[in-house]
């Protein structure tokens, strides 16, 4: 394996954020599913530079949040 550079890979799999104009990304955390020449899955993890496990943990856990909630609202927009 080699370390390669994902903004072209996010950008060809229509990733997209919404930010206002002045808006700055600080620091990121990407997941990503990975696919081998095998058919294996993998689960990948990619941080920014100075992204302490402190930090990840904090994205991780609000990230968590955000889906679940989406979840409950997902819910109750079928009622």
């Amino acid at each position: 394996m080699t370390e390669q550079k994902i903004g072209q890979i996010l950008d060809g799999l229509g990733t997209t954020i919404d930010l206002d104009e002045g808006d700055l990304i600080a620091s990121a955390l990407v997941i990503a599913k990975v696919v081998d020449a095998d058919g294996e899955v993998s689960l990948s993890l990619s941080t920014s530079d100075g992204l302490s496990w402190i930090d990840q943990n904090g994205l991780v856990t609000s990230a968590r949040q955000i889906l679940d909630q989406r979840h409950i609202g997902m819910k109750g927009e079928d009622e």
